[in-house]
């Protein structure tokens, strides 16, 4: 916070240094973008701007209600949009935005399962009705959502989900058997993927099996990544992006493009930047004094490392493109939304402990 000497006393309760923090990160995707469309504000720039000064308006405004009702509103989001991740259309286009439906389920999951946990009895965490239940709740949309198909929500889902219940308090051995069991069954997962996901897991395997089709992708952004060295080549500079050599430069791999231009050095700052995000929210889940609150928290964090990790894995080759973008940084409605949602639960949450730390 700030101190009311400076900004009005409504305003100082603000976490000002978290906004700024994020608004600096959009402002890095921001110049990235309009770099990538070789130095013009159309045709992603603008847009990505608007979207941004947009949501984080609403995640400021969600902070200022009480923690019950943003969590109230965002369930009723869930459930007015959720049906829509049930069929083949994956895109809800609001014309200044398109958004991805299913993208409420990785906020809203975290939320269901928190509550569920919260009116869970404490001497019940390490018996069965802990674990089939939040299985099932977590299952369920992931079924739905790879139908989609779309196996990058559905991951993130499932890694929200299994936090979620890891850090409620159910034992490791729960998730050790399955995971055991899914590792022996990976051959028949994998007969079960669609053809491009099965490419996608070949070319991970093995990138030069195919360098100039579909391994093309994380190629060039690891050539991208190193040409850029230490310093990188220098803003509006990046030969990968500006020559159409990087597919999806401003959007998946918008990380390479942002690093050949600013280098180790910008690319490390940036990944700092998300890492206090992250362990502002983790002290938000320390802090609380309600086991939802708490859960919620963690949960929600969780949500934004899991965007930024798989990412920055799969454009430096370390995991499969499975089409999780940057958030904050890529171009697109979606994750920025849920990325905002995040924080603005996590600011009311924040601001409700300062409330009930008072009043105490």
């Amino acid at each position: 916070m700030i101190s009311s000497a400076i900004i009005p006393q409504p305003l100082a309760k603000l976490p000002w240094r978290l906004i700024f923090l994020v608004a600096g990160i959009a402002g890095v995707g921001i110049t990235t973008l309009y770099s990538a469309a070789g130095g013009a504000a159309q045709p992603w720039a603008t847009k990505q701007a608007i979207v941004i000064l947009f949501f984080l308006t609403l995640a400021i405004g969600m902070s200022w209600t009480s923690e019950s009702i943003a969590v109230t509103i965002m369930l009723i989001v869930v459930e007015m949009v959720g049906f829509v991740g049930k069929g083949a259309q994956r895109w809800i286009d609001l014309g200044f935005i398109r958004l991805q439906p299913s993208e409420f389920m990785k906020p809203g999951i975290v939320l269901v399962l928190a509550r569920f946990y919260e009116l869970l009895p404490a001497g019940d965490i390490r018996k069965w009705r802990a674990i089939w239940p939040a299985a099932a709740l977590i299952g369920f949309p992931v079924a739905l959502i790879m139908l989609q198909p779309d196996l990058g929500t559905a991951l993130m889902v499932t890694f929200i989900g299994v936090t979620v219940m890891f850090v409620a308090g159910v034992p490791f051995r729960v998730f050790l058997i399955p995971g055991v069991a899914l590792a022996l069954a990976i051959p028949v997962v994998y007969q079960m993927l669609h053809g491009y996901q099965k490419k996608r897991v070949d070319i991970f395997l093995d990138p030069e099996s195919d360098p100039l089709g579909a391994g093309y992708h994380i190629s060039q952004s690891k050539i991208a990544i190193g040409s850029g060295g230490i310093f990188g080549k220098g803003y509006l500079n990046g030969s990968q992006s500006h020559l159409d050599y990087l597919p999806e430069g401003h959007t998946d791999f918008v990380f390479a493009t942002m690093v050949e231009e600013w280098g180790l050095v910008g690319g490390a700052l940036l990944i700092f930047a998300f890492a206090f995000v992250i362990r502002w929210g983790m002290r938000v889940a320390n802090n609380a004094k309600s086991r939802f609150a708490q859960l919620t928290a963690a949960g929600l964090s969780a949500t934004i490392f899991f965007y930024v990790s798989i990412n920055l894995m799969m454009v430096m080759g370390l995991a499969p493109v499975v089409g999780v973008p940057l958030p904050l940084v890529s171009f697109g409605g979606s994750a920025v939304m849920t990325v905002m949602l995040c924080l603005g639960l996590l600011m009311a949450v924040e601001r409700h402990q300062r409330t009930t730390s008072r009043l105490l």
